[in-house]
């Protein structure tokens, strides 16, 4: 049978675009639909404007150590509307890209909603199109619980939107979405409470990255309510109320909640085809990212394994190859995938977590290391770095690299190519540092704990 397309890919996020991108570059004939915009969350509503966000907060910090170092700052002062303005401008710019890739590439780019009509037919706006396989790449969604008053709040879609700076903040969540908010909040001058119902955030992170980044968010000043929970939101005169499950009432400007991400199926037609759903919602897929569905494959936060752009980008790059260029195939390694949460102080953090590794039954000797940032010895800021290595007794690997503190992010993607590698403590030891600078400690940590 001769189809319309060889491909057809329902949203223009990450790895969506990845695969139309290579898949064509193969030779295959591929269409990509999109209905909100191109590249999806993370140039949109997530990490791209956040990470702007992120730099536009740290100002303030800035400002005052630049004073011991000489420099004359004055009084500065922020402007929202400016940082939103050149925000919207940069996504704008990244969006026109994302086009002229794809029109390069030789991908037919569709402007509208996509729904699948049967396994071998997609529709967009009235029109249908036939193709061999689809790929369904349409990404994740916020979620905010449905409790009284949800519709005072808004989610991390909304947040980058938001018409001036609110005075008051309530970031309800212990991910690392609500630990970025509520640094980037408290960094621009807002008064900021985050609530988590557990008793510690960042869960599944490792549990010295998380006490010391409590401590830190606690000196300078944030509000962390663990153990808490919203029942309620009402509103008056302007005002957001929060009730607490305790009993405690909050006010605020905004709440913001970054409680959970869900696929985003909606209106998608999955009840004409034989695609299923995990225990969790998402959609089901083997190791090549097929669904039950023959001609229907699926990658990225729809599917629910590992919600990192990069790690959507790799997924559409192994499927182009395995359909379209199988000589190239390459199946994605999920092991040791380096990861930063831009929290102020930052986190970087690659390999498995003390935890972790004793449940694998390794028996480990532990490296830790704690120390001022050589840029804050002239200040009274007492911010501290945190270091830790995690390191098997018997064999000397090196299974877990963990960090919080300035650039963690740019620090653990060099350490996360020696993980890859395989690298020993002693290749750690026997690696010369830069000097002076925070990520030699990694290399010069000698002692573990308890030893």
């Amino acid at each position: 049978m001769t189809y319309d397309f060889d491909l057809f890919v329902i949203g223009a996020g990450s790895g969506g675009v990845r695969a139309a991108r290579f898949s064509a570059g193969f030779g295959a004939k591929v269409a990509i639909a999109e209905s909100r915009y191109l590249g999806g969350t993370c140039v949109n509503v997530g990490c791209v404007p956040k990470k702007l966000l992120v730099y536009g907060a740290h100002f303030h910090e800035d400002f005052a150590t630049a004073q011991a170092f000489g420099w004359e700052t004055g009084t500065p002062s922020f402007d929202w509307r400016t940082l939103i303005a050149n925000k919207n401008r940069e996504i704008e710019r990244l969006n026109g890209i994302y086009r002229t890739m794809l029109g390069n590439s030789g991908v037919t780019l569709l402007d509208g909603h996509a729904r699948i009509v049967d396994p071998h037919t997609v529709e967009v706006g009235g029109i249908r199109h036939s193709c061999e396989r689809i790929l369904i790449a349409t990404g994740g969604w916020p979620s905010i619980p449905d409790i009284p008053g949800r519709e005072h709040a808004i989610s991390s879609n909304e947040v980058f939107f938001l018409e001036q700076l609110p005075k008051r903040v309530i970031v309800v969540g212990g991910g690392y979405i609500a630990v970025e908010f509520a640094g980037i909040f408290h960094g621009l001058g807002a008064q900021t409470t985050q609530l988590y119902r557990r008793e510690l955030f960042l869960r599944g992170f490792d549990d010295g990255v998380r006490t010391h980044l409590a401590e830190e968010f606690t000196k300078k000043g944030l509000d962390l309510r663990f153990n808490a929970d919203i029942a309620r939101i009402d509103k008056r005169d302007g005002v957001l109320q929060a009730t607490l499950k305790s009993g405690e009432v909050l006010e605020a400007d905004c709440i913001l909640y970054a409680t959970g991400r869900r696929p985003m199926l909606d209106n998608l037609g999955l009840e004409h085809t034989a695609v299923t759903l995990n225990d969790e919602g998402f959609i089901a897929v083997d190791d090549n990212y097929q669904t039950h569905e023959p001609s229907i494959l699926a990658l990225g936060d729809v599917i629910g394994r590992v919600q990192l752009t990069p790690v959507a980008l790799a997924e559409g790059m192994a499927i182009a190859r395995r359909l379209y260029k199988p000589e190239h195939y390459r199946p994605v390694d999920y092991q040791n995938i380096p990861t930063a949460v831009f929290s102020q102080p930052s986190i970087g953090t690659v390999g498995l977590t003390e935890a972790q590794a004793l449940k694998a039954g390794h028996k480990v000797r532990i490296f830790e290391s704690r120390f001022r940032p050589m840029k804050l010895t002239l200040t009274d800021n007492p911010e501290r770095i945190y270091m830790k290595l995690i390191v098997d007794a018997g064999s000397d690997k090196v299974l877990g690299c963990h960090m919080v503190g300035p650039d963690a992010g740019e620090i653990i993607q060099g350490l996360g190519v020696a993980l890859k590698a395989g690298a020993t403590k002693a290749i750690f030891d026997d690696t010369i540092g830069v000097h002076p600078t925070a990520a030699e400690e990694f290399v010069t940590m000698r002692t573990a704990v308890g030893e």
